[in-house]
């Protein structure tokens, strides 16, 4: 009884505050454990907690040496720990960024943007048909302006025929990527970091490990045709799917971006309702 009377009394004194500040923790650490999921840095963060668990373990049965080690090694780990995770506090710090207020990279109106997709697609359909191999990115909310100044200038409004005649094979253009920004080709080109992702299928060329690498570091779209067989991938959030045809890529970047369309318009909605309260207080 006494046991239950406590944890009732511990129930009551839980203010909303309380709550809220556990609930925001848990989100946190949620989010933070799917930025490295399936990736290295996962096993590394299992190998710091093991760590914290063995000290107090050593100390309990005076393992002097051992405990000095672990503390030891746990001290220089907090610098060790930022230079490991540099890839996933990078990304961690971009997604921060990529808020509805921060949308100066996509397109306002969906007609425009399914125009322009309908022009890469059907590009990308004719350089699958002729195995012509194509890299192409389509900058997001992460400005890719660093990608953009290792290309060479372009600035020129999609279109299918202009991105076939850019990856003409043996032309200058040809090997780098293209990057696209609104309804614009803004460079050509360009070079990619590749992904230091080792579980990749071995039968992945350049082109494709690029792509996996840029979509590891920002919220692009990255299309890629292979240069032997012709086929159709798509890179995003640090993973490619292949085989795509071309109505099937042109379906799934309007479905994208419609998306992105609709969490950019509920965004707006409460900020309006936001202000509209805000002046409804005041008033």
């Amino acid at each position: 009884m006494e046991l239950l009377q406590m944890t009732a009394n511990s129930i009551r004194n839980i203010s909303i505050s309380s709550v809220m500040d556990i609930l925001v923790v848990s989100y946190i650490l949620y989010k933070g454990y799917m930025l490295i999921k399936e990736t290295r840095a996962e096993q590394l963060l299992k190998g710091i907690i093991l760590i914290i668990f063995l000290i107090p373990i050593s100390s309990f049965f005076n393992l002097t040496m051992l405990n000095w080690i672990l503390t030891k090694t746990l001290t220089i780990g907090v610098l060790s720990i930022v230079i490991i995770f540099q890839p996933e506090i990078r990304r961690a710090l971009e997604q921060l960024g990529r808020t509805a207020f921060n949308d100066k990279h996509i397109l306002e109106d969906e007609e425009t943007m399914e125009k322009v997709i309908t022009e890469i697609a059907n590009s990308v359909g004719n350089l699958s048909e002729s195995k012509t191999g194509a890299l192409i990115v389509i900058e997001q909310v992460t400005g890719l302006g660093d990608i953009i100044n290792t290309g060479t200038k372009i600035d020129a409004l999609v279109s299918s025929a202009l991105l076939e005649n850019i990856f003409v094979v043996n032309t200058p253009l040809h090997d780098g990527a293209t990057v696209i920004r609104n309804n614009r080709i803004v460079s050509a080109g360009c070079f990619l970091p590749l992904t230091s992702n080792n579980d990749l299928n071995k039968k992945l060329g350049t082109r494709h490990r690029a792509a996996i690498g840029i979509s590891e570091n920002s919220d692009a779209l990255i299309i890629v045709v292979s240069e032997e067989t012709g086929t159709i991938s798509l890179a995003m959030n640090g993973r490619i799917t292949r085989n795509y045809t071309k109505d099937r890529l042109k379906k799934v970047l309007i479905n994208i971006m419609k998306n992105r369309f609709q969490k950019k318009s509920t965004w707006r909605e409460r900020v309006i309702g936001w202000k509209e309260k805000i002046k409804g207080t005041k008033s």
